[in-house]
Parts: structure tokens; sequence; C-alpha cells
């Protein structure tokens, strides 16, 4: 790319001299974290190299007033690891940590909606709750323009680039390779990627997934999602309406079942479940995402933002069930309204509440 804002993308190759030194029995960890306005935050540490899990690793804290997490008179906050994953940026043996946000006090951050999370995903551990995110996304330049996008113009109508593929239909997809690959490396269930009607909008799928490591697996995706575009010098959006006008917008439609549902005779347990999600339709929309409004307009394969609906293989449906689960009679259903930038840990954890009971 010979445009001057795009200089400073990494210079893998030479990255890679310094990433084949032996580390002398060390190992670099990265923790990462969810901050005040949902993106991930991370920093580096050096440990001693070993098999290691979450328990094992140490508390760390960073200044929380520079995340809008903390106050500055106060503003330390404790990074307590929850999970490992292996580095596909670094490589063996080092790791990256997701951890939680705990203020000095010991109670959770008020931006933790993990810990709330687990606790609801342990009560109800019973039904064996499976989830699958679809997360989309779209690929910025740093003028925030949808990338590829003609200047100052808008490109053919939407149509040929849902799966698309060409230099007319799709662009970016070395990052989206990079991703899947990334997240394979690190042991993530990520379980597909496909092109997105909107041109440089895309989507990865991970799941099924069990309980709170849905949560986990999102985030972590997210953050490697945001890492890998960084190397080539390109911006990540979640917004959920990026491009007003005849454009569909992105969402994070989320697949979920228990081991009712995925038995036969599941439908009448699927059938409860949406019952149950009606009354709900509102709170379950205040966790669901920001500007989500933008998005939920009853057009461009959503549902209305005020209304509850659900039909068979309808994605202008609130809620989906795929023709294949109402044919066999037991499966999942595809909750379509949480957008692009819902906090997994607050969708899986309202659907849960929503259909279970509050705890």
């Amino acid at each position: 790319m010979s445009d001057s804002r795009y200089a400073f993308t990494s210079k893998t190759e030479t990255l890679n001299k310094y990433l084949k030194l032996d580390q002398k029995g060390m190992i670099m960890a990265e923790y990462v974290w969810v901050d005040a306005n949902g993106e991930t935050r991370s920093k580096s540490r050096t440990l001693k190299e070993a098999e290691y899990k979450a328990e094992d690793l140490p508390v760390w804290n960073f200044d929380g007033s520079s995340t809008e997490q903390a106050p500055g008179d106060n503003s330390d906050v404790y990074l307590r690891p929850c999970a490992i994953y292996p580095d596909p940026f670094r490589g063996s043996p080092n790791i990256i940590v997701l951890a939680e946000c705990w203020n000095a006090d010991g109670t959770p951050n008020k931006y933790n909606y993990r810990h709330e999370c687990e606790k609801v995903m342990e009560a109800y551990a019973d039904h064996e709750p499976w989830f699958g995110l679809e997360q989309e996304y779209t690929f910025l330049d740093l003028d925030d323009r949808p990338f590829g996008w003609p200047a100052g113009g808008f490109p053919a109508p939407q149509g040929p680039y849902y799966c698309g593929v060409g230099a007319s239909k799709v662009v970016m997809r070395d990052i989206v390779e990079a991703h899947y690959k990334a997240c394979l490396f690190a042991g993530i269930k990520i379980s597909g990627t496909n092109a997105e009607v909107m041109p440089a909008q895309w989507e990865y799928q991970v799941g099924p997934c069990d309980g709170i490591e849905m949560g986990d697996q999102l985030w972590m995706a997210r953050f490697f999602l945001a890492r890998v575009a960084e190397d080539f010098g390109v911006k990540v959006s979640v917004h959920p309406k990026p491009m007003k006008g005849p454009w569909n917008g992105a969402g994070m439609h989320t697949n979920f079942s228990t081991k009712e549902m995925r038995a036969e005779g599941g439908m009448a347990h699927i059938e409860a479940a949406l019952k149950n999600l009606e009354p709900h339709h509102m709170e379950c929309i205040k966790e669901y995402g920001e500007d989500n409004e933008q998005r939920l307009t009853g057009g461009y394969e959503t549902g209305a933002i005020d209304q509850f609906t659900w039909g068979v293989a309808n994605r202008g449906c609130s809620i989906r069930i795929p023709r294949e689960t109402a044919a066999k009679g037991f499966g999942y259903f595809e909750d379509r309204r949480p957008a692009s930038n819902a906090d997994p840990y607050r969708v899986t954890k309202i659907l849960m509440t929503s259909i279970f009971g509050k705890l």
C-alpha cells in the first residue's frame, strides 16, 4: 500500500528473527481485559516457564483511571486471571491470559460482567447450556471509511458481497485468514467465517461453547482480531450500523440450546423458552448493545426493536428457529437481536435468567 497512512504496519519479516530467539526458561504472559467501552486492553509480564492453570498465575493491576474504570485518586484495578490460551503472536511457550477486573476493596469492577454471568451459568449448569455466537464486524481504513469503498462514493448495491469471492466483492481476506489460524492455534472454538452482506463486512462464528466458556472465547477472538488487524494497519468496527442508508447492519446472532432442547421432543422446551423470553424483550434489548436501534428497524434482515417475534427460517424475526430444528422436533434457536458490539457475558446471562429465572 503506497498511501502514507498505512506506512506503519508491522514489519513481519523483521520481527520473525527476534521471535526465534531463545527465551532462557522464561515466558511472556499477555494479560487481556475488557475496558469501560467494551474494548480489549492488554499488557505483558515475564514469568518462569511452567505448566500454569489460571489460578496459579499472579494477580496483577493496572491504572483504571486511564481506561475509565476507576477514579484518579483510587486508580488501581486488579486483574484476576480466569483463562489461559497459547499465544499465536509470540508462539509457544508464551501465553495469553484473560483476566477479570476487580476493585481494591475486593468487589468486582463495574465493568466486570463476567463475574455475575459465571454465577448464573453455575446455578443452571444442569441444563447444559450451549451457545454459539456469530460475530459480524466491518473493516475500516484509518479515516473510518469501510475498507475498499470508493473515496467520496459508494460501492454497487448489496447482493454480490455475501459469501463473495473476487477482487470486486471482498476485501482484506488475508486478515480473515490470519485471524482464523490464530484462533485455531489458541484453541478457540471458531467454527467458521464468511463475507457478509455489506461490502467490507465479515463474520466469524465461535461455538458451541458450554456456559461461561462462550463469553471467554468470544472476547479472546475479538482481541485476536484487533491484534491481527493492527499488523495490517486496518481498524475493526463492531458498531451495529457502521454506514447509514441501504446497508445491512452488524449483529452478534446468538444460537442457544439446552440438553432438553437437543433431545427428542425438544421443540416443546424451545417454545416454552420463547414464551419466557417474550415478557423480558425490552430488558434483553438493554443488554444487547449500544446503538442497536439503528440496526433493529424491521428491515435488512432484522426484527423491529419494540416487538418480540419468532418464526421458522424467518430472518426478519427477533428469534429464528432453523427449519431443520422445526423438522426434527429438537435442536436450537437463534436470537437475532444482539448487536455486534454487545458484551457476550451480558447476552448469555440474560438469556439464561429470562428463561430460567433470576438468582
